[in-house]
């Protein structure tokens, strides 16, 4: 991970819920810059503001900082409708990911 990495993390993450970054500063309750001066690398926020950011998200800090989960957002918004299922239910999900997986892999195959 490097310096640039919470700079573009919040790029990420803005974009996929399609907001502006004038919009996010707002709702943060600071300046209108605020969010683009982060993307920017002019600085890093504080941490009671980093702390904001996520809850805005709706992830936490260690999601923000997992390099692998590109879309932590709506990962989370996945597993809030997956645990109340059963099992059985889960097990069944999974099987059709999976069948679901390979077709598009078939499918990536035929045309490489």
């Amino acid at each position: 991970m490097n310096q640039k990495f919470i700079s573009e993390r919040l790029v990420l993450l803005r974009t996929q819920m399609g907001i502006s970054a004038k919009d996010l500063s707002l709702s943060l309750g600071q300046r209108e810059t605020y969010v683009e001066e982060i993307e920017q690398s002019r600085f890093t926020p504080c941490m009671e503001d980093f702390l904001s950011i996520c809850e805005f998200f709706k992830i936490t800090p260690g999601e923000f900082f997992d390099e692998e989960n590109l879309n932590p957002t709506l990962l989370n918004q996945l597993l809030q409708k997956l645990l109340p299922l059963s099992g059985a239910d889960l097990e069944d999900l999974l099987s059709r990911l999976s069948e679901v997986r390979n077709s598009v892999k078939r499918e990536t195959e035929k045309f490489s």
